[in-house]
């Protein structure tokens, strides 16, 4: 990624949350809230570490066995 204050890492996995303008970057603001959803339907998690113009690092971790309705 490109970067950005992890103030603002919260926000980022939010739907049509954009951190610069339209102009700047291209994406509406939806695939980083659809990789958090597809994580999370598999029992999973999305985070993510950054430095502003350094870029970012997003780790996806899910769970060895996924747990079942009844589990």
């Amino acid at each position: 990624g490109i970067g950005f204050d992890e103030k603002y890492k919260d926000r980022i996995f939010e739907p049509f949350q954009r951190l610069h303008s339209m102009g700047r970057y291209e994406g509406v603001g939806i695939g980083l809230s659809i990789c958090r959803r597809i994580a999370e339907a598999h029992g999973g998690d999305i985070t993510a570490s950054s430095k502003p113009g350094v870029g970012s690092t997003f780790v996806v971790d899910f769970p060895e066995e996924r747990l079942t309705k009844d589990d």
